[in-house]
């Protein structure tokens, strides 16, 4: 009743699957790497109680063996709320205040416009209470410009007192979620992918690296300008590999780039200001990646610098033709970076 976790349980469930994704890497969509996460999880914390408004088969916050409550049964640990994400997220909130449950559930990223109003009394409130928002840029394709959130993300940490997590692979998706069950004052939210993403992160990390808010996730190359980066990509989510494979193509025309995950906006930018100064870097050139508007970003690339991203709405089409229609490539990162540089 007082929200103290199970510290033992929590820390040994992360730390074993972690060991597991170094030995066996999964390149998955972060809402399956959710599912393995929540596998382990749930069984360490008894407290928690999920749901989805109903897409649990697209949220997949429903795991094997996981009872749902029904009028027959209180006895379980699953809700399944129907589509009514103002509701759902509303009766989150109770559950959270009366103590002795962490409430989570799932829907669309897009959706959030729903649960907005509930979910910002979360925070108001400073309740525990954990949103997984799927779907979360114009990488879902098909659905299309109505189903695409652009503007959410940014729309989300604008509200005090919220985490707003971006996971990049698999292993940000499971300290995000360690993060989000930590944080016992405030609320959560995973925004998370539909398509499959490499696993970045191959070693097994025993610290938790996006407890930041953001870490440097890949260096610039010592072989180049001394190892001094002339470039630096800071970036979240899906975006985070295409960095990296922007950061490849910069060294191969001798550019030294350095790329910076930033799964948690909302954490960096509570850091001190020499611990941001440091990670964010005396790089002439400092570029912003992310498949949604730039709203937000300025803070850590400065209004002169570069961003990769969304200016308008999403279209309809398989998710790498619109990467490619929209510009968010790695190519696009390299050409604009080095184009800065020769300026």
């Amino acid at each position: 009743m007082k929200g103290d976790l199970p510290a033992k349980a929590l820390k040994d469930a992360v730390a074993n699957m972690k060991a597991s994704l170094a030995e066996s890497p999964k390149d998955i969509a972060t809402r399956t790497a959710s599912e393995r996460a929540l596998e382990v999880l749930i069984p360490a914390v008894p407290e928690m109680v999920g749901g989805s408004a109903d897409l649990t088969g697209s949220n997949n916050t429903r795991v094997k063996d996981m009872v749902a409550i029904s009028a027959n049964n209180y006895g379980g640990r699953y809700v399944n709320y129907g589509i009514r994400e103002h509701g759902m997220a509303a009766a989150m909130n109770g559950m959270a205040l009366h103590g002795g449950i962490i409430p989570y559930s799932g829907t669309f990223l897009v959706f959030s416009d729903y649960l907005r109003p509930s979910l910002r009394l979360a925070a108001l409130m400073g309740e525990r209470v954990i949103h997984v928002l799927t779907h979360d840029s114009i990488g879902l394709g098909e659905d299309g410009p109505t189903h695409q959130p652009v503007e959410h993300v940014a729309a989300l940490r604008a509200i005090p007192n919220l985490n707003v997590f971006r996971p990049c692979d698999t292993v940000e998706t499971l300290e995000c979620w360690q993060l989000a069950l930590e944080a016992k004052d405030r609320p959560s939210v995973l925004a998370l992918t539909r398509q499959n993403l490499p696993q970045l992160r191959r070693n097994n990390d025993a610290d938790n690296k996006c407890a930041a808010g953001a870490y440097e996730i890949s260096k610039a190359q010592k072989s180049l300008n001394n190892g001094e980066a002339q470039v630096s990509i800071f970036a979240s989510g899906s975006e985070v590999s295409l960095a990296v494979e922007a950061q490849k193509l910069l060294a191969a025309k001798g550019i030294a780039a350095r790329v910076v995950s930033v799964p948690c906006m909302d954490l960096f930018l509570e850091a001190p200001e020499a611990t941001r100064a440091a990670l964010i870097g005396n790089a002439p050139v400092k570029v912003g990646v992310e498949a949604a508007i730039r709203q937000g970003w300025d803070a850590i690339i400065g209004s002169d610098g570069i961003f990769v991203g969304m200016s308008g709405f999403g279209a309809s089409a398989p998710y790498k033709q619109l990467y490619s229609h929209f510009g968010i490539t790695a190519e696009a990162i390299a050409t604009a970076a080095e184009g800065r540089l020769k300026r």
